[in-house]
């Protein structure tokens, strides 16, 4: 079995959307084994999108993360990643396509509600970092 990371960012924690995104995941018959609530700090944000530093958006992404609580997931299931970011949806809200988690609840680029790992090895990089 497959495991990947899902992140509920901070703009759904806040507006109660964990229930439903977790709701999601297992209706599609996916198994959460692990997940944690907590309010991350600004190393494990920059470390987590370190490939976004040199570009002009990054420290937005950081500081908006940095608002609130996330919750974070640890996803396990035949081919999950794939899966995954196949019901996250496409990163703009505007192409994405409803019935995904970005096209019934996103409302900005940087408000997309929700990340998920998008390979093996991000995945593998993104549950250490979370997890240990």
């Amino acid at each position: 079995m497959e495991k990947t990371f899902i992140m509920i960012k901070s703009d759904g924690v806040k507006r109660g959307l964990i229930g439903e995104i977790i709701g999601r995941i297992e209706r599609k018959g996916y198994k959460i084994t692990k997940a944690k609530l907590f309010q991350p700090g600004r190393e494990l944000i920059e470390e987590h999108y370190m490939e976004h530093r040199e570009k002009p958006f990054f420290r937005e992404l950081v500081n908006f993360i940095l608002e609130g609580p996330v919750m974070a997931l640890e996803v396990e299931g035949e081919s999950a990643i794939e899966v995954m970011r196949l019901m996250i949806g496409h990163r703009d809200f505007k192409i994405a396509a409803p019935g995904t988690i970005r096209g019934d609840f996103a409302n900005s680029l940087t408000e997309n509600i929700i990340h998920g790992s998008d390979s093996v090895v991000s995945a593998e990089r993104e549950l250490n970092l979370w997890f240990n």
